[in-house]
């Protein structure tokens, strides 16, 4: 018997522009049998020689689907269209005599359930006649055809996700690559530093990741790692790649992979094998390629235009698998490495497309006037600020067509509009107090229409934030502007962090696709079923988790559940304790999570087509010998009637605390706490519009950190705007000011000698210091250790008194009140206020 898991079926619109007017002629044969003949136009807007469609017309709806989708992309020459066609090598998918018999031919290529599986795709994703530089780009650009045109093949209806009985096998015995580098360098390493380091390394004129051949040696090994075969040296990506794929062979590939093999044997038969313990309760052992592909479907992708899935994992090019010519295919420039499960890491670079290519925005995106870009992020930190770029179609640091940023904790959108200026500003900003952005993976969405303006998703749901300038028409827009990620087209606006995915819609996505296309997830993931029916007396049982390799160095297991694919067994009363993974022969050191579990299956949670759940929690173990090399396994403490008594080891002492020197006892108030300090100072509300319009200026250059060791100039000058605003807005209100400085001062007195006599100073300088310095009447600190003088800082203000009152009896009318604007200012933007 069977368990199914449903996904949602993607159907995805691929055209360039309008659908050209299409006309029918009937042609009647001199014999009286009549053919029809139906003249369609190919929507393919590729640059291939292709002709329009003048052969019998299709006789189903779902061929004409398969004409639009498939043939009308595959047809040019530079695809298809030079073999498989009328007369030429079967199967003939792509003839253009008659659209009906190449639908059926195409149906021996393909799987609609499972077009991912289609022989078409697989043969290739195997390198057979790729049009682009890499073949699983070209793969995954006919799987989507194939997905389209199965999205009305099978009514729309969700795609199934059969789950099928793995590889039955037990964990083995395995060998593990040492914790330090030392036999690597001096068996693999010497001939990957000699012949790999000019593209492998970080100094390299061209980098590419992974960098195996970096002047660290460390670095190096834990990059190579995944291109080593312990187990199988023969099989180790660095000898395929010498000996059938004849990649930068230095002499002869033969002879060259070979000195690769023997190096690589010589360092494996130096690593002891690992016996796994016969006391562990284990369940049978997988690959991550012994997994059923989890992410088949299910996305909203009828409007994508432009879309990188990154998962060619080498080279310098990440490729547009939208379908939609042009391809905007961005070159990776400066330190941007390729991250496992399909993504980009960007250090200090970007990945860029041309202005040629990226004009498809500009052309389909104003055809319509509205859009989403839709992406899964992993912001490095949330310090970056500009805002950095992390997808931009710009033209430098102060011209734009859209811009998705980051500032600190928030995401800003920038959109070029017949509302906004030519940067797209005024931004739309999640709220600082939400905190929205964080240094997590987070599935973001941007969405623009004209009537609404702009909106924000993260993770499925909408920030609730008002667009400052809602609406407007796209048609200030450049077309010679150019599509980046990671940064700025003029690279000053780096943004760090890992992207693993980005579409470009020109419709905007409504909240509820949204919420299904961050359900849906994203890069590489497989259901991994262990097989647990030997310890338990219940036919095809099994533990499955949702496994990805999470990045270069880690795998995360997720979702774990417990299933039987038959139908009819007893399940009922199953106790499943103390969960661990187990990897290479030995259970894992970190990342157990599911060590306390405590779980009894029952009739009443369990389905027997989605099984029970085990957990709602996600954990991450380390990657050792890459996903073709590992091996997984569970074990237990209990399950079913079988237990095993762990010893917990004991815990390790703590280690002695590091001499980490002297450090500062005081720090610096950050950004928001400078605003609501002189706020409570003044009386004068965070809110006030000149003060909201001055803190969005400087904020950014603000401090950030507590840590008084990042003070710089532009902190105090930042401070000092801010504060002479909320003293401008405190003195130009007469119930505020009188609220500190009581109503005896005359701020309208023109005689600054009057205005400012010793009597009169002490009604500024007392109340105002009194909530600067938080002292009492008497001077003396209230709950503060240490803080300046209060009568050295009364000398100085007064001091700045006499600087400014030199006019005399000839100073402007409004002087008094800019002299106490001042000294407010003075006061508040001051040390005393910065640090704590």
């Amino acid at each position: 018997m069977s368990a199914f898991i449903n996904i949602t079926h993607r159907w995805r619109q691929i055209a360039y522009a309008a659908v050209v007017g299409s006309f029918v002629l009937m042609l009647g044969a001199c014999t009286g049998d009549s053919t029809s003949v139906e003249a369609l136009p190919n929507t393919n807007t590729g640059t291939g020689d292709v002709p329009n469609y003048s052969g019998p017309p299709p006789k189903t709806d779902d061929v004409q689907r398969f004409k639009i989708n498939v043939w009308d992309n595959l047809v040019p020459e530079n695809r298809c269209g030079s073999c498989h066609i009328e007369g030429g090598q079967a199967p003939m998918f792509v003839r253009r005599d008659d659209i009906n018999l190449a639908y059926a031919e195409a149906n021996t290529v393909v799987n609609l359930a499972d077009p991912g599986a289609s022989r078409m795709v697989q043969k290739v994703a195997g390198g057979h006649n790729c049009w682009l530089s890499s073949a699983q780009a070209c793969a995954d650009i006919i799987q989507g055809y194939i997905e389209d045109w199965a999205g009305g093949a099978l009514g729309g209806q969700g795609k199934t996700i059969k789950l099928v009985p793995p590889p039955i096998k037990d964990p083995g015995a395995s060998r593990n690559f040492p914790s330090d580098s030392t036999a690597f360098g001096t068996t693999i390493y010497p001939l990957l530093k000699q012949y790999c380091a000019g593209c492998h390394s970080e100094d390299a004129a061209t980098p590419q990741s992974p960098y195996f051949a970096s002047a660290d040696v460390d670095a190096a090994y834990l990059a190579a790692q995944a291109k080593i075969n312990l187990d199988n040296p023969a099989d180790s990506r660095f000898v395929v790649r010498l000996r059938t794929e004849f990649h930068n062979c230095w002499s002869d590939c033969a002879a060259d992979s070979q000195a690769m093999e023997d190096a690589i044997v010589q360092f494996a038969n130096g690593i002891p094998l690992t016996q796994i313990d016969p006391s562990l309760i284990t369940s049978k052992a997988l690959l991550l390629t012994d997994g059923i592909l989890a992410n088949t479907g299910g996305r909203h992708e009828n409007n994508v235009i432009a879309k990188w899935e990154f998962k060619t994992g080498q080279g310098t090019t990440a490729f547009d698998t939208s379908g939609v010519d042009p391809a905007i295919d961005l070159t990776l420039m400066g330190d941007v490495s390729w991250v496992g499960g399909w993504g980009i890491q960007i250090r200090d670079g970007r990945a860029q497309g041309t202005t040629a290519a990226s004009k498809k925005l500009y052309d389909l995106l104003t055809a319509t006037g509205e859009y989403s870009i839709e992406a899964w992020v992993a912001p490095a930190n949330v310090t970056q600020e500009g805002p950095a770029r992390i997808i931009s179609y710009s033209g430098g640091t102060t011209v734009r067509n859209f811009t998705v940023g980051q500032t600190l904790y928030n995401y800003d959108f920038l959109n070029r509009s017949s509302n906004t200026n030519a940067n797209g500003e005024p931004a739309l900003s999640t709220p600082d107090n939400l905190e929205v952005l964080q240094a997590a993976l987070q599935h973001v969405v941007v969405n623009f229409d004209p009537v609404n303006g702009r909106t924000i998703y993260v993770n499925g749901e909408k920030i609730d934030v008002p667009d400052p300038a809602p609406g407007g028409t796209l048609s200030d827009w450049d077309d010679t502007f150019a599509f980046v990620l990671g940064n700025e087209v003029s690279g000053d606006r780096l943004w760090q962090g890992i992207i693993r995915f980005v579409a470009i819609h020109n419709h905007p996505l409504t909240p509820q696709q949204i919420r299904d296309n961050y359900k849906v997830g994203v890069g590489e993931r497989f259901w991994l079923l262990f097989s647990v029916s030997h310890l338990v007396n219940i036919p095809d049982a099994y533990v499955v988790f949702e496994v990805s390799q999470f990045d270069d160095y880690s795998y995360l297991f997720n979702k774990p559940f417990f299933i039987s694919l038959n139908s009819e067994a007893n399940v009922d009363g199953l106790v499943i304790k103390g969960l661990r993974i187990g990897l290479n022969g030995r259970e894992v050191a970190v990342g157990q999570a599911y060590a306390n579990l405590d779980v009894t299956i029952t009739n009443s949670q369990y389905s027997t087509a989605e099984g029970q759940s085990l957990s709602s929690l996600g954990t991450v173990i380390p990657l050792e010998k890459g996903p073709a090399g590992d091996e997984f396994f569970l074990t237990f403490d209990q399950i079913g009637n079988r237990t095993y008594a762990r010893t917990e080891p004991p815990v390790p002492p703590a280690p002695p605390a590091a001499d980490i020197g002297p450090f500062p006892d005081i720090g610096l108030r950050t950004f928001e706490e400078i605003s609501a300090s002189m706020s409570v100072i003044t009386g004068v509300s965070q809110n006030h519009p000149d003060v909201v319009a001055t803190y969005e200026n400087v904020k950014q250059a603000l401090p950030t950190k507590e840590d008084i060791m990042t003070f710089s100039s532009a902190h105090q000058m930042a401070i000092t705007q801010l504060g002479i605003e909320y003293c401008n807005a405190l003195v130009e209100d007469a119930g505020l000011r009188t609220a500190l400085f009581g109503s005896a001062f005359d701020f309208n007195e023109s005689d600054m000698a009057v205005a400012f006599s010793a009597a009169r100073r002490d009604m500024i300088l007392d109340p105002l210091l009194a909530r600067v310095m938080n002292a009492d009447p008497n001077g003396n600190p209230v709950n503060l250790g240490t803080q300046p003088d209060l009568a050295t800082v009364k000398t100085e203000l007064n001091a700045l008194i006499d600087r400014l009152i030199t006019c005399g009896n000839s100073c402007p009318a409004d002087r008094t009140k800019t002299v106490v604007k001042a000294v407010c200012a003075a006061a508040i933007s001051n040390a005393t206020l910065l640090l704590q």
